[in-house]
């Protein structure tokens, strides 16, 4: 990582506030060429053909929006950007079935590695995860589904998968709010030496301002080695425009705490083309506009991290 001064929370007001010029900044990176071989690190996909995928009993085909994001849509996108692999992230709408993930997975060796989700209730979890370990799942999320994260430190199920994932090398990837931060921070205590990736940076900013107490709490995180942040649903964030520069500060601010080799970018498609939102944005922000970054810790967050998270 270059040398770089911290990045403290008076500094990260004052460059919010200067983002004009992180901008202007930005721009002298504007005719680099993709960056070959980035990983998208958070992807859903999923396909109408519901009759050979059922979809979970709490899904209907009129809440699958858009109607369909299959593999082929998905690298029509991210080629063109330089991007030629892909975490894919089990999408909801097929519950505990991870089916369609693992078929795509088959369909196109080397280009996807899987993060399942599983019922970490079920008396079977350790083979059901093994199994889908075989079929190229690295990670597992989990979600409180609108619920407070907390019970997840007395649950007995939990346990058990963050004790499987750490014995196999696989990820913890808690999808989550920033209020539930202090539980991941007691799970990693509990669990040391899980790798745990947090997805969208905790969700810090979809209120549409970020927080820096927020802030200051998922960076803390980083004192525990084997947590990693994902850089990722900038669609979702701060003032939700591209080309989201109001984000950089943020992203400084992780880059101090984590060092590059602990993030990773993603753009968690489709969600990040639709409203008028562009992939091509979302890997800017990174490779044109993150000027505090150098050559190679953008290759590092673009790729590096999720390569080796994901891909080893």
């Amino acid at each position: 990582m270059s040398p770089r001064s911290q990045l403290s929370r008076r500094d990260f007001t004052r460059y919010s506030i200067a983002g004009g010029m992180v901008s202007a900044a930005g721009l002298s990176h504007a005719s680099e060429p993709a960056t070959k071989g980035s990983i998208d690190a958070h992807v859903h996909v999923w396909t109408p053909d519901v009759k050979k995928y059922p979809l979970d009993s709490k899904f209907t085909i009129e809440s699958m929006q858009p109607k369909s994001f299959t593999p082929e849509e998905l690298l029509s996108l991210c080629r063109p950007a330089g991007v030629d692999r892909v975490v894919l992230i089990q999408m909801s709408f097929y519950g505990f079935d991870n089916s369609y993930m693992l078929d795509t997975i088959v369909k196109y060796p080397g280009t996807f590695s899987g993060v399942g989700i599983v019922d970490h209730h079920s008396p079977k979890l350790e083979e059901t995860m093994k199994e889908l370990g075989k079929g190229g799942v690295r990670g597992y999320r989990i979600h409180a589904h609108g619920n407070d994260a907390t019970d997840w430190t007395n649950d007995e199920g939990m346990g058990r998968l963050w004790r499987i994932a750490n014995k196999n090398g696989w990820a913890v990837c808690p999808l989550i709010n920033p209020t539930d931060l202090p539980a991941i921070e007691k799970l990693c205590r509990q669990y040391p030496g899980t790798r745990v990736v947090i997805d969208h940076f905790a969700r810090i900013g979809i209120s549409g301002t970020i927080d820096e107490k927020q802030l200051d709490t998922l960076c803390g995180l980083a004192r525990f080695p084997d947590v990693h942040v994902k850089t990722s649903a900038f669609y979702a964030l701060g003032k939700k425009k591209a080309p989201y520069d109001d984000l950089l500060p943020m992203i400084h601010r992780l880059v101090d705490a984590y060092s590059p080799s602990r993030l990773m970018w993603a753009t968690d498609c489709p969600y990040q083309v639709q409203d008028g939102h562009q992939y091509e944005d979302s890997i800017a922000l990174i490779r044109d506009r993150a000027d505090f970054l150098s050559p190679s810790e953008k290759k590092q967050i673009l790729q590096g991290t999720a390569e080796r998270v994901f891909f080893s």
